[in-house]
């Protein structure tokens, strides 16, 4: 035991992370790739192994990462500081400015228990009171664990608490069934909006480095709205088969929702002006094609109603910890992404994968590609961890194997997501729900796999007609 909380020192996990760069450093020359391009791999490889080992936060490894680099003369000071300056990192930025206000004026919660006072008459009806509640704050709230973890889980958690009879033996299976849903919903609705999940926008970036294409807001949710919808619609039925509870009558829950909602009282100002502004953000999001206005300027936009209205205060904004931690670790990894495949890493990495699938059509290859990306995620604890590592090179090979450009993308983004489903330690909200103690390590793996097999079946069939519709492929 000594041994092992030996191991669990964070200066052991960082001194584990060094290595591993040190020892992909002195590889420079096995391979067919400039000494700076390797260099810069090592180090970026470091960095997400440090994701999952967790030394310390993100941002900090991000920060040493890039001062490594300037500091063994492989990038200059004004390079590693090129991604601080992307337009993504400040839409992330203004998006968890956004989301941390939802919060604060309690209109996320309101809604949340709204919905669960509505359609709580059963417990299956609280499972869609669940993704319902996902469904709709996931557009503005791109912290999926603050959303899922911070917001759904403990009222989950109550609900579930209300519907134990104080002389039952038995365990809570209605909060294995509600955990479990809440959790898969979580990803489904992090998978339908580019706004639903900080690490997004990375794939959006790379959409636009590796083929040149727009894969924004109102792309990213055409393209998901209708295999996500009915993702939502059969996930609470799909696990319902895998972990049914003994009662189904969801009442006692229904009247504790109501109660918590009439403890908030009406509607206060800064709520009734946080609904306005979320509505105005939604549609000027999903209509750029009318007035042309970048998704970025109009999350900012948000920001700015809710300041000027005092929804907001300046202390609020600059005391925001998630929005300026994700600046830091967003834009030092979007540097890194950028110098890689302006070093010609990434395309060296894709000429060699592509032949290892040379023969396959584009079409074979995005599917074949897609499935061993989803179920790679198993070696990832961490969602942004896996997209980092993965999504430029996946996105390249697919490019030089001819792949339909817009396909490739979908099958990647919203797999991205969706793929966090197999395991309990894949994202924040996932460790959230399993550690409300109701499912199993052994059962949340076993369901975790079921349902993948579930987002395979849907995307693949109605995924694959809507793109086919849309003329993705």
């Amino acid at each position: 035991m000594k041994i092992m909380s030996i191991f669990e020192k964070p200066i052991i996990k960082f001194a584990a992370c060094v290595i591993l760069a040190i020892l992909i450093w002195m590889m420079d020359g096995m391979f067919d790739v400039p000494s700076q391009a390797w260099h810069l791999f090592a180090v970026l490889i470091a960095v997400i192994a440090s994701f999952i080992l967790r030394p310390f936060p993100m941002g900090m490894m991000v920060l040493i990462g890039l001062f490594s680099l300037v500091a063994t003369k492989t990038t200059t000071i004004q390079e590693s500081l090129t991604g601080y300056g992307d337009s993504i990192v400040w839409l992330v930025v203004a998006a968890f400015l956004l989301s941390s206000a939802v919060l604060n004026t309690g209109i996320g919660r309101r809604i949340a228990l709204w919905l669960f006072s509505i359609f709580g008459r059963s417990v299956k009806g609280l499972a869609y009171s669940v993704c319902a509640s996902e469904l709709l704050l996931a557009p503005v709230i791109p912290s999926n664990t603050a959303r899922g973890g911070g917001l759904h889980a403990p009222i989950v958690n109550s609900l579930a608490q209300s519907l134990v009879t104080p002389d039952s033996s038995k365990k809570n299976d209605a909060g294995i069934y509600l955990s479990l849903v809440g959790g898969h919903a979580n990803l489904v609705t992090s998978a339908m909006f580019m706004t639903a999940m900080a690490a997004n926008p990375l794939i959006t970036k790379a959409a636009r480095d590796i083929f040149d294409i727009d894969f924004g807001w109102g792309t990213w949710a055409l393209g998901a709205i209708v295999p996500g919808l009915v993702s939502l619609l059969l996930l609470p039925q799909f696990i319902f088969l895998l972990a049914k509870p003994s009662s189904s009558d969801g009442s006692a829950a229904r009247e504790k929702a109501k109660d918590e909602l009439n403890k908030m009282g009406p509607l206060s100002i800064k709520e009734k002006v946080m609904l306005v502004d979320l509505v105005l953000l939604v549609i000027l999001w999903s209509t750029k094609f009318l007035h042309g206005m970048d998704t970025t300027l109009v999350a900012w936009i948000g920001v700015l109603i809710l300041l000027l209205t005092n929804t907001q205060s300046w202390h609020d904004i600059i005391t925001n910890e998630k929005a300026w931690d994700a600046l830091i670790w967003l834009g030092g990894l979007l540097t890194m992404g950028n110098l890689l495949l302006e070093y010609g890493f990434i395309q060296w990495f894709v000429d060699n994968l592509t032949i290892l699938v040379s023969g396959m059509g584009g079409f074979t290859v995005i599917i074949v590609l897609g499935i061993v990306y989803f179920y790679s995620m198993y070696a990832f604890s961490m969602m942004t961890a896996h997209i980092s590592a993965m999504i430029a090179p996946f996105l390249g090979v697919c490019l030089a194997a001819g792949g339909e450009p817009m396909l490739a993308v979908a099958v990647f983004a919203y797999f991205s997501l969706l793929c966090g489903s197999m395991t309990n330690y894949s994202s924040g909200p996932i460790i959230i729900y399993f550690g409300l103690g109701y499912v199993t390590a052994p059962k949340w793996f076993k369901v975790g796999f079921l349902v993948s097999l579930f987002h395979l079946a849907v995307w693949f069939s109605v995924g694959m007609l809507w793109w086919k519709i849309l003329g993705w492929w």
